[in-house]
């Protein structure tokens, strides 16, 4: 259940009997013919199907995140790293200050992984405070299946055009884009980048068949959901 469909006396109640949450992490960057905001479009949604039939509680994603090497396609919108470790540090607190004692960062965005290690770095100092980072799309299952259906499987690739990133009237090309080279581009800067991309996505088809997808989405919806049931510390 979201946050946002609940008043403060409803999470009071909630926190009488039990003490998990859900906080979704994205980002908004480019992502080829797709939305801009995949990642926060996923993050949030995997959280909500994966915690809904638990009853759970999901906060609003943090729609921003860790993204320089995007900055020369419009639209994205990049934080500053001390920036958003600080934000992230200030939504655990927030969340934890109201007796929330299970805390399972979902996360959309791989830019956004330095806040993997500030999540073990709070959690020291919190004691009795359990927080779990789980990047949904390359989690163990999640990712096997991604595998089996095309091993050619990237950002901005058909891996992430699920019917809920796709945009209306927007037409995806039909080849399959040879794969870039990932150790050059780490070293591009943000407008070289841009050219050496050109349309943003990694490589791979850009779309595959609804079912393929669907596949892989319940494969993520149940290994998030597992998390949540399995035991904590």
């Amino acid at each position: 259940m979201r946050i946002s469909e609940m008043n403060w006396m409803m999470v009071e109640e909630y926190l009488r009997r039990d003490d998990r949450a859900l906080l979704p992490l994205g980002s908004t960057e480019q992502h080829a013919y797709l939305s801009l905001s995949v990642d926060s479009i996923l993050s949030e949604r995997v959280a909500l199907e994966a915690a809904e039939p638990l009853g759970v509680p999901v906060f609003p994603v943090l729609a921003y995140g860790l993204t320089p090497y995007f900055r020369a396609f419009p639209g994205t919108v990049s934080l500053r790293a001390e920036t958003y470790l600080r934000v992230v540090r200030d939504l655990l607190d927030g969340i934890a200050g109201h007796g929330f004692k299970r805390i399972l960062v979902v996360n959309g965005h791989g830019g956004n992984d330095p806040a993997r290690a500030l999540a073990g770095e709070w959690m020291a100092d919190h004691p009795g405070v359990i927080v779990k980072f789980h990047n949904w799309w390359n989690a163990p299952r999640t990712w096997a299946q991604v595998q089996a259906t095309d091993p050619v499987a990237s950002h901005a690739s058909w891996m992430e055009n699920f019917p809920w990133t796709r945009l209306a009237d927007v037409v995806m090309p039909q080849h399959q884009k040879a794969p870039s080279d990932m150790a050059r581009l780490r070293q591009l800067h943000p407008q070289a980048l841009k050219a050496y991309l050109q349309d943003g996505n990694y490589g791979g088809f850009y779309q595959r068949a609804d079912a393929e997808l669907l596949a892989i989405w319940a494969a993520g919806v149940a290994e998030t959901r597992a998390l949540l049931e399995e035991p904590w510390g």
